[in-house]
Order: structure tokens, then C-alpha cells, then sequence
């Protein structure tokens, strides 16, 4: 391929990771661009993880490359054949097609041994019996230096001898590391003899059960990059210090070196960035699972609601940086409106029933109405939308002593109910409590479809639903998790900002007939409500309905106030 057309130009204007990647290109380093995400599968991916997912795919696909999924399972205590399925159908649910490339860190394994054991024999590397404790007092700090192990002069033959029976299972968990000899007096810590391997009787979830001493995250990463032959290793910028140990690593084992560079973290309003935390949610029941709505793993995202190609939108404006930066949630909110106001079918639905019957129309009224599948795209066609004499409307749409801008129904009031007929409240029905349970109304015939052949206006239009055809649903409305914008920046617990209020649930909702035929994962608008997502959890006849984002765009505000 010719790197100097026009077009790599312009990519290269695109941001610095593209610059550089031409700039490489360009200079002969690489003759293509090969890039991969790779995941720790000890939890589910989450909208952070997925900047890093839809980064590294563009890229690849932007140069004509290859993009690798590759899971980094070096640590069988935490990771999970779960999270491993879960991040795989997560990672291609969000568009990143990595076709038949998947690959696992214990894949190379015994590569991983072999190149250990080619350390141990440059004397680069030596077995160590110093605990857990040692090693960090022997490590120093920033200000002072380390102290090398008694065991960093132990002679090659032996370290060989006790490093092939660390492998055969024969010392205890914790009881012997074998270290990269480098610098214990080095500035950056990474540096001061890491630990490359470790002792761990414990079955791998891809693995087995065939090793029980398990790479290092330093020492495993870069070799994977460079047995997959990947060229350029795009990472989050905490990664800056560890990247001259993994050149150390391939220098001294005169391998193949991609090159890496380092971007920020993308971080969200009210919301938390950290897997670990994350999994605390889950395990102390705070949410309902990694797939709860409230989570911002792409699981959760895709089970409330949210289109894949919102989320690639949202990811494409919040842009690559080279400090942290922190992404108001409103705007991943003003994504996915924007996509469901395009593409989402509207239908009906009252959340707090009131019923109303119609005076003026016979008991077995049934009259079919045409109502617009979707304003936005006429090619979506009309729905027939049963109208009878009984009705529900929202409570919160009729007032019996209305306030000075109420317009909506109220005793003696006419209003519009949409697609249908002008509509007037004539008595107020009450139980013993004094409670409205219905309402006593009247219809115009002449104003069918919603409009007055003498011109009279009305200052609102409701939404309804038939009270004999309509179907009972369970209405989930969500909002933030938490109650402050940084939930990790506060004095006290991040779980002490979760917001009481993040899930009400509606059992007793009515929607209208068409929606019985919508399936697991479908979208809607519920007109004048907000945008909902049919639940896993429904049942037939028994729709349940997550609310994805309501119709107010606040984001809209904010660019305002800009």
C-alpha cells in the first residue's frame, strides 16, 4: 500500500495516535498496522473499556489492518469463563469485528516458560525465595532505593533446576518468584527486579489445569503483542512506566517489539471506571447483576436500551486525549436519543392508569385508528390503534382543581387525545376515600383523528390506551446510579453516593395490543414518556419495559450555556 496518498493525510489529522501510526508507516517501520484489544477477564467490560475496543478497531480498519481480541488471563484466582463469554459477545455486539481472532495470553504459555527460561540462562533472571512482604521492603520507595534479594547472585543451574520444579508443582503457593535481574536502584519502580512468575495451585478457566505457576501481567503483555506480531500496542496512559520494562523484556530476548503508545482514560459523569468496583456493586447486592441497567458495562447499556451504533457515536465525539478527561453523562444520553429518535417505532403507553369512560359511546365501541409508526422516517408506515369506550390516561394528566398552567384535562375541560378524538371531562368519579378511580367524559365524532372541522383549538393533546385491548406491562424507570458526579472523588465511600432512586418500578402499567409482538431487546418511544427497551425478564402477555432515556435532552442546555 502507498502510505503517501492524500488519504493517510488525513487520518493523520484525526488525532496524534493516527499521526504517529502514519508517521511510522511512512518511515518503514511497519508495512501495516495490526492492532488488538486485550481484556482482563476477571469482570464485564465496561463504556471505558469500550473507548479502547472502538480505538483500537478503527484504527485497524481505517489502515486496512487486522484487530485481535485477546484475553490477558494470567491470574486464574479472578478470572472467570463468564466474564470471557461475556466479553466476547460484548465486544461484538459493539461493532469491533475481530472475525476468527481471538486469542488467550495461556495460549503462549509454554512460549512464555521458554523465554523465561532463556533469561534465566543470560542471567537476566533468578528464582527468589523472598515472601510477598520482603520483596515490597526490599523494593524501596520513590526517594530510596532497593536492596537486591540474597538470592540475585543464586547461580543460573540452580534457578534453572528450581524453576523447572516450581513448574512441576512441587514448592507451596507464595513460597518462590522468579524475578527479571535489572535495577534495584531505578528511578521507575517497574524496573527493580520485577516478578515475571509466580506460584498458583489453582485451575485456569481456559487453561485447566496444566500449569500452577502463572506468568505476570509485564511479563505477559508484551509478549503477547509480539508473538501475535501486533504493531502498535495503543494504552491507557498508566501504562507509560511500564513500557520500558516490556522493551527490556523483548531487547533482551531479541524478539519481535510492536510500538506503544499511550492515551487517557475516558472517564464519565456519575458513574464509576474500575471493574474491581464494579464487581463490589454486584457482590454486595447494590445492583442486580454485571447486566443491571444501572451499570455502565456495555451488558448493561445494551439491556437498557442503548443501540451499539449510539455508543460508537458517543465514543467518536468524546475524542482521543493525552490527559484524563471526564465525559458528561448527558452526552452518551444525547447519543442514544438521537439514534432511537431516528430509528425507534412509537406506540402508546399510560404508567399510572386512570380510567375514563366515554358517555357518549356504545359498550361494544371499537374504532380502529391510524397512528405514525415513526414522524422521523415515513417509510416506517401507520398502526391500526383500537379505540373503545373505556380508556386509561395518565393520573398525572387530569387534575380535578387545576393549577394556573395545568392544560391538560380538568372538570368542564376539552382536550385532544392523539390520533383520535377531542375529549371533555364532564364528572369525577371518587371511592370511598375520596380517591378518583374514573373519570365521565364525552367525544366529539366530528373531530376524529384528532382535529375540529370548525377550528377550534385545544392547548393539549394526551397520550391513552384502550382499557379493553390495552396489555398489562411492568415499567422499570432508571437514573443515575449515583448521586454526584465523581463517586471515587469524595472523603467517604464511593457506595455511600448510590442514588436511592436509580430504579422505580411500575407494576401496574398498560400499553397498547401492538406491543405484544415486539421481542426481547426491541426499542420503542412510549409517546410523551421516553424511550424503553423490552426486558429479558418479560413473560408472554407480560411485557417489562426498562426506560432507556426519557425525551428531555439535557444536553442541549449544557452546549447552550457554552
Amino acid at each position: 500500500m502507498n502510505w503517501n496518498e492524500p488519504k493517510f493525510d488525513e487520518l493523520a489529522k484525526q488525532d496524534f495516535l493516527r499521526a504517529e501510526i502514519v508517521a511510522d508507516l511512512r518511515a518503514g517501520r511497519y508495512d501495516g498496522v495490526h492492532t488488538r484489544f486485550p481484556p482482563e477477564p476477571n469482570g464485564y467490560i465496561h463504556i471505558g473499556n469500550a473507548k479502547a475496543i472502538w480505538l483500537n478497531y478503527c484504527i485497524a480498519r481505517d489502515f486496512g489492518g487486522k484487530f485481535n481480541l485477546r484475553f490477558d488471563d494470567t491470574n486464574p484466582i479472578k478470572e472467570e469463563k463468564e466474564y470471557i463469554d461475556s466479553i466476547i459477545r460484548d465486544v461484538a455486539w459493539l461493532g469491533a469485528d475481530f472475525e476468527d481472532r481471538v486469542f488467550y495470553a495461556s495460549d503462549y504459555f509454554q512460549q512464555m516458560y521458554d523465554f523465561a527460561i532463556d533469561l534465566i540462562k543470560k542471567g537476566k533472571a533468578y528464582v527468589c525465595e523472598l515472601t510477598a512482604d520482603q520483596i515490597s521492603e526490599y523494593r524501596g520507595d520513590y526517594n530510596t532505593p532497593g536492596k537486591p534479594s540474597p538470592w540475585r547472585d543464586r547461580p543460573i543451574e540452580e534457578s534453572l533446576d528450581i524453576f523447572g520444579r516450581m513448574k512441576n508443582g512441587e514448592f507451596p503457593d507464595g513460597s518462590r518468584t522468579l524475578r527479571a535481574k535489572i535495577d534495584m536502584a531505578s528511578s521507575n519502580m517497574n524496573m527493580r527486579d520485577p516478578i515475571m512468575y509466580r506460584i498458583l495451585h489453582a485451575s485456569h478457566p481456559h487453561a485447566g489445569d496444566k500449569w500452577c505457576i502463572y506468568p505476570m501481567y509485564d511479563w505477559a503483555h508484551g509478549l503477547e503483542d509480539s508473538i501475535e506480531r501486533i504493531t502498535h500496542s495503543m494504552c491507557s496512559i498508566e501504562f507509560e512506566n511500564h513500557r520500558p520494562l516490556y522493551d527490556w523484556f523483548l531487547i533482551e530476548l531479541g524478539t519481535y517489539r510492536p510500538r506503544q503508545i499511550e492515551f487517557a482514560r475516558m472517564n464519565l459523569s456519575y458513574t464509576i471506571m474500575s471493574k474491581r468496583y464494579l464487581k463490589l456493586l454486584v457482590d454486595r447486592g447494590h445492583v442486580t447483576g454485571w447486566d443491571d441497567p444501572r451499570m455502565p458495562t456495555v451488558s448493561g447499556m445494551r439491556r437498557r436500551g442503548y443501540p451499539a451504533a449510539a455508543i460508537q457515536d458517543f465514543l467518536s465525539r468524546a475524542g482521543i486525549a493525552k490527559k484524563s478527561n471526564t465525559i458528561a453523562l448527558e452526552v452518551l444520553e444525547h447519543c442514544v436519543r438521537e439514534d432511537l429518535n431516528r430509528n425507534a417505532p412509537r406506540f402508546m403507553g399510560v404508567l399510572n392508569p386512570l380510567k375514563v369512560v366515554i358517555d357518549n359511546l356504545p359498550d361494544d365501541h371499537v374504532d380502529f385508528l391510524d397512528a405514525v409508526n415513526n414522524p422521523e422516517n415515513p417509510e416506517a408506515g401507520t398502526r391500526k390503534v383500537p379505540f373503545t369506550r373505556e380508556l386509561f390516561i395518565e393520573r398525572d394528566d387530569f387534575m380535578e382543581v387545576p393549577e394556573k398552567k395545568f392544560f391538560r384535562l380538568a372538570p368542564g375541560r376539552e382536550v385532544r387525545l392523539r390520533y383520535a378524538y377531542f375529549l371533555t371531562c364532564n364528572s369525577v368519579i371518587k371511592d370511598s376515600q375520596g380517591n378518583i378511580t374514573e373519570l365521565r367524559c364525552t367525544v366529539d365524532p366530528a373531530t376524529r383523528g384528532g382535529n375540529s372541522p370548525d377550528g377550534r383549538k385545544v392547548k393539549s393533546t394526551m397520550h391513552w390506551v384502550s382499557a379493553s385491548k390495552s396489555v398489562s406491562a411492568e415499567v422499570r424507570n432508571y437514573d443515575k446510579l449515583f448521586t454526584v458526579e465523581d463517586p471515587m472523588g469524595q472523603e467517604k465511600e464511593f457506595t455511600q453516593f448510590l442514588n436511592p432512586e436509580s430504579l422505580t418500578v411500575l407494576s401496574d402499567c398498560k400499553v397498547e395490543p401492538a406491543t405484544a409482538d415486539l421481542k426481547i431487546g426491541d426499542r420503542v418511544q412510549l409517546e410523551r414518556l421516553g424511550y424503553f427497551c423490552v426486558d429479558l425478564d418479560s413473560a408472554p402477555g407480560k411485557p417489562v419495559f426498562n426506560r432507556t432515556v426519557s425525551l428531555k435532552d439535557s444536553y442541549s442546555k449544557i452546549q447552550a450555556k457554552k
